[in-house]
């Protein structure tokens, strides 16, 4: 078993005990961490950094690739109502905003299960399987020719898509630091504002086409990019290795380092990937931090999803006699604007491995945001707010997902504590699609005071659960470690999982 003693790896080339010491830390059940949680393992940051490298040129394009028509399949239908989506359907009233929550119905029900799916499965095969789904069922959109029909196959879009963003979130963990995650959950959630600003253009160009095979106007934004994304889940097959002791692509010395290295950071962890466990999973969900970052990520998502379904209706409100197709991309550059945060707030956060206070600090921006569109009706201003707030929220995805992440310590509390901040976030998108209603235009009062809200509880409720992570923290310190662990089993030791007393939340 490793001691502090074992010797530091330096080389590239490592000895053979030095072998011997990063096999047993990555593959024989031992923990890499003593029993106030620091690592019995030294790691070479040299061969850390060539490995990190590696992963990100294996592992981020495809899932970025598929999370960025992931979102586009979803808000599409934004463009398309500019395009007649509406009135080719019949749809009157509140028909819309019924359409878009009725997605979110599957897609908050089914988020936890999914997730649970996600680890019984295999991220290998669960993410691409989901990718296929969905990519299938935007096609099946360009077919519908009434409401209850737009209702079935957005119930079915919400489906599949439920488990995406979670089980990438989740299936990262398995490879990276709880330090560098949060920028690579950027790398993919930064799909998300390019996917509006994405999706702008490719609508205007596909607009631009007579015709897709028979399909025409709007349903052709549906059918093209659907195949789009059935293409890339069917390459995803082949591209997503499940785990790092499973990846072809690195040696095994490689493989065992991938591995240590995460355990490390895991104190009680005998093993990366433990067996599905009820009591750890309700460790998972209960975690003090993970119900309160859900309830911050519920609030973002009002204002990100409100982004993705309106941001094109808002856009024509303010410019009412553009074309539409001018109004297309007139929604891009807050979307560009809001990718740039998307990847800067992460890149701080791997920098200086913190989270909270990045979650806190960005809130404001989006209340300046929200201040001048309720207080100006003048185009220019209120377009210059949408920046302010793609700058802001686009950002918490990333940040929240990885916060959750850092702090839980088992596979199994990781899935379902990512699941259930992922599902209350859902909550958020479902309550979006209610945000701008049609007798509220064109200066949408009720919408922009309610975003002002969340984003003002967004800085609250973060800055709340930084002063008690602090505090909480000293109180951890203060504890004999050695007496409370006193007569548990090693298998008792890892249940605890956050409740260990040598945890300490990370901010």
């Amino acid at each position: 078993m490793p001691t502090q003693e074992a010797p530091a790896i330096a080389k590239p080339h490592y000895q053979e005990v030095e072998h011997e010491k990063l096999h047993d830390a990555a593959e024989r059940g031992q923990a890499a961490t003593d029993e106030h949680g620091q690592s019995l393992v030294q790691l070479d940051p040299k061969a850390e950094a060539r490995l990190r490298w590696k992963l990100d040129l294996y592992l981020l394009p495809s899932v970025a690739l598929l999370y960025l028509f992931c979102f586009i399949d979803r808000a599409n239908i934004g463009n398309a109502r500019l395009a007649g989506f509406e009135k080719d359907l019949g749809l009157i009233g509140y028909d819309y905003n019924t359409v878009l929550s009725i997605f979110y119905v599957s897609y908050i029900i089914l988020e936890i299960p999914s997730n649970i799916l996600c680890k019984w499965m295999g991220p290998g095969w669960f993410i691409p399987a989901s990718s296929l789904g969905f990519g299938l069922c935007s096609i099946f959109t360009a077919l519908v020719h009434n409401k209850a029909q737009a209702c079935a196959v957005r119930f079915f879009l919400g489906a599949f898509e439920t488990g995406l963003l979670p089980g990438i979130a989740y299936y990262l963990s398995r490879w990276y630091r709880r330090s560098e995650l949060a920028f690579r959950l950027a790398m993919y959630l930064v799909m998300a504002p390019l996917a509006g600003a994405f999706g702008g253009l490719l609508a205007s160009a596909i607009l631009k086409l007579p015709h897709f095979g028979g399909f025409t106007t709007w349903r052709m934004i549906f059918a093209i990019e659907g195949v789009v994304t059935v293409g890339l889940s069917i390459i995803s097959f082949f591209t997503i290795t499940d785990r790092p002791s499973t990846a072809r692509w690195l040696s095994q010395d490689e493989r065992d380092l991938c591995i240590a290295r995460i355990k490390s950071e895991r104190v009680g962890t005998t093993t990366l990937l433990d067996k599905m466990d009820k009591k750890k999973m309700l460790r998972g969900i209960k975690n003090p931090m993970t119900i309160s970052t859900a309830i911050i990520f519920l609030f973002v998502n009002i204002t990100v999803q409100g982004l993705a379904f309106f941001t094109p209706t808002v856009v024509q409100t303010i410019y009412p006699h553009k074309s539409v197709i001018s109004q297309q991309l007139y929604t891009v550059p807050p979307y560009i604007v809001g990718a740039f945060f998307t990847v800067v707030f992460p890149l701080l956060s791997w920098r200086i491995d913190r989270r909270q206070i990045i979650i806190a600090a960005s809130a404001p921006l989006g209340m300046a945001g929200y201040i001048m569109f309720l207080a100006s009706t003048n185009p220019r201003v209120r377009y210059g707010a949408t920046f302010l707030i793609t700058s802001s929220v686009f950002a918490l995805g990333p940040m929240v997902n990885s916060q959750v992440s850092a702090n839980v310590v088992t596979d199994s509390a990781r899935s379902s504590a990512i699941g259930f901040t992922v599902m209350l976030g859902n909550i958020g998108g479902l309550i979006s699609t209610w945000s701008f209603l049609p007798f509220d235009a064109p200066n949408f009062h009720i919408g922009n005071g309610l975003n002002l809200a969340t984003t003002t509880m967004v800085l609250i409720v973060s800055s709340i659960m930084l002063a008690w992570m602090i505090r909480d923290n000293r109180k951890r310190d203060s504890c004999n470690v050695e007496e409370q662990l006193s007569g548990l089993s090693p298998e008792d030791i890892e249940d605890l999982d956050w409740k260990h007393p040598g945890f300490r939340w990370r901010p």
